[in-house]
């Protein structure tokens, strides 16, 4: 019962990361740039004993010549293949368990992700009630952009001269001289 827990936190931690940054992926497959995340993420790679390249050609030496990601069973071979790099004083089987609970249950980590600025500065650029000139005639009162009508210059094919005051009125005019 405890086997079957860590191997579905596994599975968890492998799915999770297989997903991260790709809207179409299904989370069976990881890739290359997945998986390196997963290997720093989870600090298996340490800077002595496992290194970013090392990381890459494990991923290499287990997927299939062709394929450019790889499925869960081979993401299991890779992290036997880096336990006993990264854990070299244990068992072949003690260094697979502490790899692998390194592993379990992490996600991957959003940090350095840029975030918006939240500065005076910014937020005075960026407020519509100040514009002026031509700027401003392309939002609304409330702020809201007016799309294309705000940019371009809509031109109205009926046929009468703009500030002319009784547009529409010739169908009327010629109905009541009938």
């Amino acid at each position: 019962m405890a086997e079957n827990s860590h191997e579905d936190k596994l599975l968890t931690a492998f799915q999770k990361f297989a997903v991260h940054g790709d809207t179409k992926a299904s989370g069976k497959e990881l890739n290359g740039k997945n998986w390196a995340k997963l290997c720093k993420d989870c600090k298996i790679i340490d800077g002595k004993h496992v290194t970013g390249t090392d990381v890459d050609i494990i991923f290499t030496k287990v997927k299939q010549k062709t394929a450019r990601v790889i499925t869960y069973e081979e993401f299991q071979r890779a992290l036997q293949e880096l336990a006993s790099k990264r854990f070299k004083g244990q068992s072949q089987d003690e260094a697979l368990q502490s790899i692998c609970k390194l592993v379990e249950g992490q996600g991957p980590a959003n940090v350095g992700v840029t975030k918006a600025a939240k500065i005076a500065a910014v937020d005075r650029l960026t407020d519509p009630s100040r514009y002026t000139g031509s700027h401003k005639e392309r939002f609304d009162e409330s702020g809201r952009g007016k799309g294309r009508e705000g940019r371009e210059e809509i031109v109205e094919n009926t046929g009468y001269v703009g500030a002319y005051k009784n547009a529409g009125t010739f169908d009327i005019k010629k109905k009541t001289e009938k």
